[in-house]
């Protein structure tokens, strides 16, 4: 059996307690393997905070699909522009929103007398549909947070190979896509007014 991954949130804020501004770069060299589940929590994040994520979630979507995707597919490591890697990260938003995130995941968290691996590819698929979920722009309450706190759950799991993560998460994308379905005429609208104002 192979042992239990060192928590990686320690890491993770280690280097956001860090003095001077730091890359997303910087960040993703320095958690090797788990470079997908920080970039799908990097990504998640903005939109759970309140007046932050107007605008951010069709940006974050897509590169999520990417992000999905590309695990799903089985590469090793992400591929990611070299532009975006040297943008600085707003370490103050990020670490509040990480803090809050830890409060809901120390519920969940529970002894299992045996770590159960983490099928990464069809967690790379579940995050790849509620990346598209996320990036849908939907008029409805929690139209954005709902996807944006699954997407947090399933980085979480990739990030601490927690298998039960991924399946919560995988149950929740369900229950979104359900609530999203229901309500599909309006989105339908909301969706091609968007793309006029695009196109416009």
């Amino acid at each position: 059996m192979q042992p239990t991954p060192k928590p990686f949130f320690e890491t993770l804020h280690a280097l956001l307690d860090a003095e001077g501004e730091i890359t997303l770069g910087e960040l993703l060299n320095a958690n090797g393997e788990q470079t997908y589940g920080l970039l799908v929590l990097l990504l998640s994040l903005p939109n759970l905070i309140p007046g932050l994520n107007l605008g951010l979630a069709p940006i974050g979507g897509v590169g999520l699909m990417a992000l999905g995707t590309q695990l799903a597919w089985g590469k090793p490591h992400p591929w990611v522009p070299k532009r975006i890697e040297a943008q600085p990260i707003h370490k103050g938003r990020i670490k509040e929103a990480l803090a809050k995130l830890e409060t809901y995941l120390d519920r969940l968290r529970w002894q299992e007398a045996e770590q159960r691996p983490l099928n990464r590819r069809w967690v790379g698929a579940c995050i790849a549909w509620v990346g598209f979920l996320l990036a849908l722009p939907v008029p409805l309450p929690f139209g954005n947070q709902l996807p944006a706190a699954i997407l947090c759950l399933l980085g979480a799991a990739l990030l601490e190979e927690q298998a039960m993560w991924a399946w919560l998460g995988a149950a929740a994308a369900l229950g979104n896509t359900l609530y999203f379905a229901s309500s599909f005429g309006l989105i339908l609208r909301a969706c091609t007014k968007f793309f006029h104002y695009l196109a416009g």
